[in-house]
Order: structure tokens, then C-alpha cells, then sequence
């Protein structure tokens, strides 16, 4: 039973960081732009939930009823005024424009929360369940829990509405979406905004999960990176099996190889297939 306990664990933290990921491969696949603040969002999120959920009074968790429209509008006005004149200069100016939103949102970041460690902390924080021999913390769950459901809204977005057909003709042939229509600057504009929104989401995970600083960004980015790879870049469902397999090598190598394991994963599916596991 020890080792399905360490299954369990694995895709419970696993989900954790697929949520890392969706943002990423969002802008990957569709604005095909490197997003090097995406980092600086997921904390932005984290420390939005800090913030309101005492304030409010509320469980963290509804705190997303704010934090999601708000950096989804943050998202879709970045892109829209300032990124996408950007990449009308090229990949570069954007990717440097990108680079520089990181610096200066760590930046305020620090100025305004200090650099002490932060922490969401909720009622069911420390309580555990077990289902015959094995024991699951209830965080854990609920984590599981915003991170399906999440990655699901997002899938079902993408394949059944007028936008999300419009977000996937313009991955695929921005060229021809245009000429069908489709209004590209617009639509990288929401792909942006979709990316932010899901960054408040796993912002409100890690402060949960795990202690934070304005400096974290980098490590969260880090991540990402690697799920997106590993998935295949723009694929939400890959995403999310490639976030459970980078949660499984970590529990099962420790804390002594489990990131060694990871990035070995990383370099082996780069050379047997390097558009990822669920790329086209």
C-alpha cells in the first residue's frame, strides 16, 4: 500500500503543476510567444488571494471570483496594447518586453509585500482523510479538485465556443483565420487574458501549497517550461498528463533525485519526440 500511497501523491501534486503549466502553453501554442513573466503572474495570484481572502472574510478559495476576471482583464489589456505592438517588431522585442514586466513585477512585488515568506493558510489547511490504509490531505484534494475542473472548463472553452474554435484556427493558420474573419489581435488579446486567469488559479494553489516570495517566479516559470515541453506545446490535455508525470517523478525519486528525474524525463522526450507527448 506504500506504493499506491505514493501514486496517489504523486497525482495529487502532479495536478498542481499541469495548472502551472496551462498558462504557458496557451501563449506557446497560440500567440507563439515565449511569456518570461508568466512566473510573476502565478505569484501576482498568490499574493491577490492573501491579500483578499482576510479581508473578505472568506475561504481563499472564492477568492478566484475576483482574482480571475481581474488578471484575465490585466492579460487581455497587456497584450492588446503593449506585447502586441511589440511582436509587430518581432519575437524578440516581445519576448524582451515579456522579460521586462517579470523584473518589474518582482520588483513591485517586493516593494509592496516585503520579501517575508507568505502562505495561504484555509480552515482544512491540516486535515486528512483516509480511504482504508491510505491517508490524503483534504488541501490535496481540493487542489485536485480546482485543477480538473480548471483544466476541464478550459478544454470544453476551447472545443465548444465561438472563441475557443477561433483561439485553435489561429494556432493553426493565423493566416487563415484572418482571411476567415477572425479578428487575430483580438484573439491573441484573450489568449493572454486566458493565461492570466489560469496564473490566478495556480497562484491560489502554490500560496496554499507552498510558502512564497516575490522572487518564487522563477522556479514556478521553470516548471511550466518543463510540463509544456513535455505535453507538447499548446495542448491542454497534454499539459495535464505531462504535470502528472512530472508530479509522480518527483515522489517517487525524493527529494534527493526526484528533480533529476524530471529533467532526464525532459531530455529524453526531446530527442525521441520534441514537440511533446500530445504535440502535432
Amino acid at each position: 500500500m506504500y506504493f499506491v500511497q505514493i501514486i496517489v501523491n504523486g497525482i495529487l501534486l502532479g495536478s498542481v503543476y499541469a495548472l502551472l503549466g496551462v498558462g504557458m502553453t496557451m501563449i506557446f501554442g497560440i500567440v507563439k510567444l515565449t511569456n518570461l513573466a508568466h512566473g510573476e503572474f502565478i505569484v501576482l495570484g498568490a499574493y491577490l488571494a492573501t491579500v483578499l481572502a482576510p479581508v473578505l472574510g472568506v475561504d481563499p478559495v472564492v477568492t478566484l471570483v475576483i482574482t480571475v476576471p481581474l488578471m484575465f482583464l490585466g492579460g487581455f489589456l497587456l497584450q492588446y496594447f503593449l506585447i502586441g505592438r511589440a511582436m509587430k517588431k518581432g519575437n524578440e522585442p516581445a519576448l524582451l518586453v515579456t522579460f521586462g514586466l517579470s523584473i518589474i513585477l518582482q520588483d513591485v512585488m517586493l516593494m509592496v509585500f516585503s520579501a517575508d515568506a507568505q502562505h495561504i493558510v484555509a480552515s482544512y489547511s491540516k486535515s486528512t482523510v483516509k480511504l482504508g490504509s491510505i491517508e490524503i490531505s483534504v488541501l490535496h484534494l481540493v487542489l485536485f479538485a480546482i485543477s480538473l475542473i480548471s483544466i476541464l472548463s478550459l478544454t470544453l472553452f476551447l472545443r465548444y465556443t465561438y472563441i475557443g474554435r477561433a483561439i485553435r484556427a489561429t494556432s493553426d493558420d493565423s493566416d487563415a483565420a484572418s482571411l476567415s474573419g477572425v479578428n487575430i489581435n483580438k484573439i491573441y488579446a484573450v489568449a493572454m487574458g486566458i493565461a492570466m486567469a489560469s496564473a490566478a488559479v495556480a497562484g491560489l494553489c502554490v500560496g496554499m501549497k507552498w510558502t512564497y516570495y516575490p522572487s518564487s517566479g522563477g522556479s514556478y516559470l521553470l516548471i511550466a517550461f518543463v510540463v509544456v515541453v513535455i505535453g507538447g506545446m499548446g495542448s491542454v490535455p497534454g499539459t495535464l498528463a505531462a504535470g502528472i508525470l512530472f508530479g509522480l517523478a518527483q515522489v517517487i525519486g525524493g527529494a534527493n533525485y526526484g528533480l533529476l528525474i524530471s529533467y532526464v524525463m525532459l531530455l529524453i522526450v526531446l530527442v525521441v519526440r520534441p514537440k511533446g507527448i500530445f504535440g502535432k
